[in-house]
């Protein structure tokens, strides 16, 4: 069985709901999921799961939350090389481009990303559907 954990910050509870999509996918594949905001994780836990989702909304100029997520996020990413990571989260203006450049950012890292799931707004059943298959393609 892996060891797989999610991590995720929501400001309106759509990456909360897509964190749970992700999850859902893992548990279905047998996986022992920890699910936890940035608060409770940190870089001394990286090394105790087998793969990582990381959930994160676009925020101001499509960036990730600033406040409490990127400096998690900092704290763990030179720790990711190797490690099966997977992206996601909601955005509300823009093109996108935040999950360009997160992902960019771990590929720089050396994680090995198995994926990605964006939506605009709030997910939809397709949105959450990816989620799922992110989230068992993680486990």
């Amino acid at each position: 069985m892996s060891k797989t954990a999610v991590v995720f910050w929501s400001g309106t509870g759509n990456t909360e709901a897509m964190a749970q999509a992700v999850a859902d996918g893992m548990k279905a594949k047998g996986a022992d999921v920890s699910v936890m905001g940035p608060s409770e994780f940190n870089a001394s836990m990286v090394n105790d799961f087998d793969a990582i989702a990381f959930g994160c909304p676009a925020m101001g100029a499509e960036v990730l939350e600033e406040a409490e997520f990127e400096p998690m996020f900092t704290d763990v990413d030179a720790l990711l090389a190797g490690k099966k990571i997977g992206l996601f989260g909601s955005w509300g203006w823009g093109n996108g481009v935040w999950m360009d450049d997160w992902k960019a950012r771990c590929e720089g890292d050396g994680a090995e990303i198995v994926g990605t799931c964006i939506c605009m707004e709030a997910p939809d059943d397709s949105a959450l559907a990816e989620c799922r298959a992110l989230g068992e393609n993680l486990a």
